[in-house]
């Protein structure tokens, strides 16, 4: 596939998000969790330098890293927070390097949930919280009773209090505090809301609960519009991630089938759309059902598209999932993103090993692959250490690449 196929598809023509963001291209990098935050949650120095090198090419987008809502929602060690007066300064050091780029960053609001490590939280006494009892796995049930934490519903006050307090908090933080241009609900991958969702783990008997995809939205619902309430009723700097066809976390993925898979998201998408119409959305974010979580896979076991979205939904939406390929073969992404004027395509594990990737797209240059064996370890090494093209590589000592960050503030 040419340099210059690439170059001239809708990949490299601007896009409007809202009234004042108007991104150069239709790249953007999604989540990536990579845990440099300190054990407090607050974001590092290291942060601070790999966001600035992942937007240099001014009008990028870059979806920042899984964000804590509250110390209720943490169980997973070194992701950062946006409760917190001292996290807020810190990532607000880091928007401003984004912004001095002249790009634009998300903060994605995120909840564990069942998915939370129950030693962890039992460490800093912390209850062990879900949609409903029902444990991701039996080797998770076991350490939780065994240790004295088991896993219990969402009360509806604590339902409440994330509604009326924690997530317009954190999305206010956010958006006022730190500076972030937008705040992106994680409604995927098996976490809180999806949680809530699904059937598999939704056993509830209440207004929220499996008897219906209504009820089961009723809380991802309720704190969206809550959100834009605290934001003087401006949806245009709030998105959304839903993952339809993911595995991860214990999640139904495919086996649910075809036509109730798109029935029962399809609801959630006609809401998100009748709210767009409503108050804006800045964009609605979709896993391809070629990724579940951080794995992928396998094309013989791939079932369902996304297509469809695009009949329910009329904004700009972000599609991610294995879109770059190392040898080129952009058959996917050149399709997906002519295919619709509204459509942004994530790049996101190639993004951590090419800080430039924009622009190796762009110009056909060769991409460097990515150890996964430092996605998530406190150190810089895997980090900070890859480097641009056309530039010597970084060199690193041993110790540097130890170098675990230190706090923003």
């Amino acid at each position: 596939m040419s340099t210059e196929q690439v170059a001239q598809s809708n990949l490299f023509k601007p896009i409007r998000l809202n009234k004042n963001v108007e991104l150069s291209h239709r790249i953007a990098i999604p989540p990536l969790t990579r845990a440099r935050a300190t054990k407090d949650h607050v974001p590092t120095d290291l942060m601070a330098k790999y966001y600035d090198d992942r937007t240099k090419t001014p009008g990028s987008l870059i979806v920042a890293e899984g964000t804590f809502v509250c110390p209720e929602a943490v169980g997973w060690g070194h992701a950062p927070g946006i409760w917190s007066d001292r996290q807020v300064k810190a990532w607000k050091q880091i928007n401003d390097k984004v912004h001095a780029n002249k790009s634009f960053i998300s903060c994605q609001l995120w909840n564990l949930g069942r998915q939370a490590d129950p030693v962890l939280l039992k460490e800093v006494g912390i209850a062990y919280k879900s949609a409903s009892d029902v444990y991701i796995d039996e080797e998770t049930e076991k350490k939780a009773k065994e240790i004295g934490n088991p896993l219990t519903p969402l009360t509806k006050e604590e339902i409440k209090n994330y509604v009326e307090n924690v997530y317009p908090n954190a999305a206010q933080n956010a958006i006022e505090g730190a500076g972030f241009d937008f705040v992106e609900i994680h409604g995927a991958h098996g976490y809180i809301f999806d949680q809530f969702f699904q059937e598999t783990s939704n056993k509830r008997t209440d207004e929220y609960g499996p008897q219906s995809i209504e009820n089961r939205s009723r809380f991802f619902f309720e704190v969206l519009d809550s959100i834009v309430a605290r934001l003087g009723g401006d949806g245009s700097k709030v998105a959304v991630r839903i993952s339809p066809w993911a595995f991860f976390g214990g999640m139904e993925g495919n086996t649910r089938g075809i036509e109730k898979t798109k029935q029962e998201f399809g609801y959630i998408v006609e809401q998100l759309e009748q709210r767009r119409q409503k108050y804006g959305l800045a964009y609605l974010s979709i896993v391809e059902p070629r990724v579940s979580g951080v794995l992928s896979i396998e094309k013989d076991k791939v079932i369902g598209d996304n297509e469809w979205i695009f009949d329910l939904f009329k904004g700009v939406v972000l599609r991610s999932g294995t879109y770059y390929s190392f040898d080129k073969q952009f058959t996917a992404l050149l399709k997906d993103v002519n295919n619709n004027d509204r459509t942004l395509i994530g790049i996101g594990r190639p993004a951590i090993s090419n800080p430039d990737i924009v622009e190796r797209l762009r110009n056909g240059w060769d991409a460097v692959y990515y150890d996964r064996d430092t996605f998530y370890v406190q150190r810089d090494d895997g980090y900070n250490t890859y480097g641009f093209h056309g530039q010597e590589a970084p060199k690193f000592s041993e110790e540097q690449k130890l170098y675990a960050g230190v706090p923003l503030a």
